[in-house]
């Protein structure tokens, strides 16, 4: 790529030289950089995109030693050790009864026909948005997260292989098929993996992942660890303390103690980290402070 193959129009409004092609006019989103090569694609949705590649230079740290734990969910899509709920946009109520309804005329359409492909390229469109929302809410994200902590610790989730289908083989069928699959759609839709993959590229060395064992049945304040203590999805209740706090902040500030919690908890009967039950009651060990 020469820097003469691209010219500026207006404020709005570029031109990028394509072989073959000729000048091509594109809505310019942010300042052209001075990059090596560039790509025009086609997505899904039938819009034409041109990306210009080029290496960003790292997000600096703020300097001031605090560290966030990051838990990510289908109900909340980041809990942060600060006590702040993030959830990543969808598809509006009227935009999901829409998608059903194209969905279902979609069903019934002849294949083949012009009806069926105009049926899909609505459908494209309208997943396209939430797309779009999801990749503007981890952007905005991981900037201000890069930005404000100088450590952001989240939980080793392999995310590729908790989204794997259960459908299984015809020889080996697989169980409960269907909940599976709204479980993968949930979490692909709050962007788990895409989350953590543009901090890494923002900040480099600066994102820490940790053994998510037990993160969300361990009291934050005590150290106790008891699986009954989730009295429901948002409410963490401590039976050996009676500290009470939402879970999700919960397992967080867990999380952002990395790897010195594991070794800071007992269990509600008083068993000791590596898993021995006796016959006393808990144990306050609390765990070392973090500055959130």
């Amino acid at each position: 790529m020469k820097p003469a193959d691209v010219r500026t129009l207006n404020r709005r409004w570029s031109e990028v030289r394509i072989p073959k092609v000729g000048w091509v006019r594109f809505r310019r989103s942010r300042t052209v950089p001075d990059a090596r090569s560039y790509r025009v694609t086609r997505d899904r949705a039938g819009r034409w995109h041109v990306a210009f590649a080029v290496v960003p230079d790292p997000i600096p740290a703020p300097g001031t030693g605090t560290i966030v734990g990051a838990d990510r969910g289908v109900t909340v899509s980041a809990a942060l050790s600060s006590g702040e709920s993030l959830h990543c946009p969808g598809l509006r109520p009227g935009e999901q009864a829409r998608l059903v309804r194209l969905q279902r005329r979609l069903v019934k359409a002849k294949r083949g026909s012009n009806r069926r492909a105009r049926l899909r390229a609505r459908i494209a469109r309208v997943k396209a948005r939430e797309v779009d929302r999801r990749k503007d809410w981890v952007e905005k994200t991981s900037t201000g997260l890069a930005r404000r902590y100088d450590l952001i610790r989240v939980e080793a989730l392999p995310v590729g292989t908790m989204t794997r289908s259960a459908r299984g083989t015809v020889a080996a069928p697989g169980r409960n098929v269907r909940q599976k699959a709204g479980l993968n759609r949930s979490i692909l839709a709050h962007g788990w993996g895409l989350l953590v993959r543009r901090l890494e590229q923002k900040a480099p060395g600066r994102v820490e992942k940790i053994n998510p064992a037990y993160t969300s049945q361990t009291c934050n304040t005590c150290g106790t660890r008891d699986r009954e203590a989730r009295e429901n999805q948002a409410v963490f209740r401590c039976r050996a303390c009676g500290c009470q706090a939402n879970a999700d902040v919960n397992a967080a500030r867990n999380i952002a103690l990395g790897h010195q919690w594991a070794t800071t908890w007992v269990t509600a009967r008083g068993g000791d980290a590596n898993g021995r039950p006796v016959n006393r009651e808990p144990q306050h060990c609390a765990p070392p402070p973090v500055d959130v």
